[in-house]
């Protein structure tokens, strides 16, 4: 199993961007979490398959359809201690 963290920056806050992440990570078979931070990005960890964490990598470049998404940084990392779902934080 793989990890990456990801931030991604832009109008992310405020448009279900994290709702959408969840649902679009549990579709892909991954594990994890996302949430917002102070600065207004949103953070998002994921673990599974590296086929699907570069499906959601890719889907958060969009994210829904009020996003607009200025930039995606991404990090290896390791597994959340209770990464068996994925949630919002």
């Amino acid at each position: 199993m793989a990890c990456s963290r990801f931030y991604v920056s832009g109008r992310v806050q405020g448009v279900f961007f994290r709702v959408s992440t969840r649902e679009q990570a549990q579709a892909l078979g991954l594990t994890g979490e996302v949430s917002n931070l102070p600065d207004g990005r949103v953070a998002v960890t994921a673990c599974g398959a590296p086929a699907a964490l570069a499906s959601l990598q890719q889907w958060l470049w969009q994210g829904p359809p009020q996003a607009v998404v200025d930039h995606v940084e991404s990090e290896d990392c390791s597994p959340g201690p209770d990464f068996s779902h994925f949630e919002i934080t």
